[in-house]
């Protein structure tokens, strides 16, 4: 059923003619369009569950809450990787409490049910009064989630049993997946723990400024004075690059920046050292791929986007970034640090460096975005006298700059596509 039947104009409004985009703003704050995007997006889309680096060793797992479900992660003995709803097949209890750790068996603690780290019921307390072949069927075991696949280390579910083929899915995204897990030989991994915070503003607007390249040196004003005043923390490296539209509403701004990447720009404030360190990683890049992708690995940045809510920022540092809404005003965010495992100590030092003085939610980056998005959503009080975004910029370009809208528009075609969104003025 579409949103808003009681109106035929888009909430996506195109004039090609114009070159002209415009997002109604009634898409922020109405809850039955936040309910029809669970329906029809959360539901159905591919949905990031985690790295393959969080679960390094049989009996390893992670018990997540992914589009308001209850999922557990595990690696089993076997070393195959599982996703389970967390629900007891008895009588619905969780099966596990802990955010994360390794068991061989989660046991139920309302009627101590056991089952094995491949989901497989081991065990029940008067398995005497069931019959031998209770579960013949399987169904006293925990739940499979519909769907699962990795790409590159990226283990993604999907509810809809139907949905298209996981590489299907991610369609040009791929490539710049490959850029990230390229980086390193021995393989990525996440470092540390889980940052988690919330912002009072809808979803679908972290979304944009992910992929939003328009506002960085306004809005991240105070950074780029930092980098520039502090000795030696910034090459003279101009910011240029180009926005893509990777299909499936997934897209990318590569760019070059004049801060250092521990794959492999270095600026001086990381010394003669840090000089010969990044001197052997881009070699080591040239070997295995060549001078022109060691080049692109090495000295672009990356900001790509995953419909519908996973953000990978290979920028200063490289963040994993996903976020629900909780509300049509309010989501609930989550990120992750990721980096080559065979790092040295020194490189893992700045980039973890960078990673919480721009990235985190205390660095310089975050809480400008969270009060520019919270700043927007305040601004949609006034939707039924001003009730249209503009998206519009870069339209009439052959070629887009990374400060164009390509991205958001990329997005939001797909989102009307999922919704089938209608939304008056």
């Amino acid at each position: 059923m579409p949103l808003a039947e009681s109106s035929d104009q888009a909430a996506v409004r195109i004039d090609p003619l114009r070159h002209t985009f415009k997002v109604s703003r009634r898409s922020f704050v109405d809850p039955q369009i936040l309910r029809d995007e669970y329906k029809n997006i959360f539901e159905k889309c591919w949905l990031y569950l985690g790295h393959e680096s969080e679960l390094n060793k049989p009996g390893d797992f992670v018990n997540r809450v992914i589009a308001k479900r209850g999922i557990l992660f595990t690696r089993d003995a076997q070393n195959t990787f599982n996703a389970f709803f967390n629900v007891c097949p008895h009588r619905g209890a969780q099966v596990c409490r802990e955010r994360k750790g390794n068991a061989k068996s989660f046991q139920c603690f309302y009627h101590g049910w056991v089952f094995g780290s491949d989901g497989k019921l081991k065990s029940q307390p008067g398995q005497d009064s069931y019959p031998a072949d209770f579960n013949c069927d399987g169904a006293a075991n925990l739940v499979p989630v519909p769907r699962l696949d990795s790409y590159r280390g990226f283990w993604f579910i999907c509810f809809d049993r139907s949905v298209q083929s996981l590489s299907d899915y991610l369609a040009g995204a791929k490539e710049w997946i490959d850029i990230v897990a390229d980086q390193s030989e021995a393989g990525m991994t996440l470092v540390g723990g889980t940052q988690e915070y919330q912002i009072r503003a809808n979803w679908k607007l972290l979304t944009e400024n992910s992929i939003d390249g328009y506002h960085a040196i306004n809005t991240h004003a105070t950074y780029i004075d930092y980098l520039k005043n502090s000795q030696g923390s910034m090459s003279a490296v101009p910011f240029d690059g180009t926005g893509y539209d990777l299909g499936n509403g997934h897209a990318v701004i590569e760019y070059r920046a004049p801060w250092g990447r521990p794959v492999a720009q270095w600026i001086p404030l990381w010394g003669e050292e840090g000089k010969a360190e990044l001197d052997r990683v881009y070699q080591r890049l040239v070997e295995r791929f060549g001078e022109q992708r060691a080049h692109r690995i090495a000295y672009f940045n990356r900001n790509m986007f995953i419909f519908p809510n996973l953000v990978l920022n290979d920028i200063m540092a490289i963040t994993v970034r996903t976020y629900y809404p909780t509300a049509p005003d309010a989501m609930q965010v989550f990120g992750w640090a990721l980096a080559p495992k065979e790092e040295s100590a020194w490189a893992r030092k700045f980039r973890l460096s960078n990673f919480l003085e721009f990235l985190g939610p205390g660095g310089f980056a975050t809480p400008d975005d969270v009060e520019a998005l919270e700043q927007c959503q305040r601004g949609y009080e006034n939707m039924r006298e001003a009730p249209w975004n503009d998206i519009s910029k870069g339209m009439t370009k052959a070629r887009v700059n990374y400060d164009d809208e390509l991205q958001m528009r990329a997005f939001w075609t797909q989102w009307q596509a999922c919704t089938q969104a209608t939304a008056g003025a």
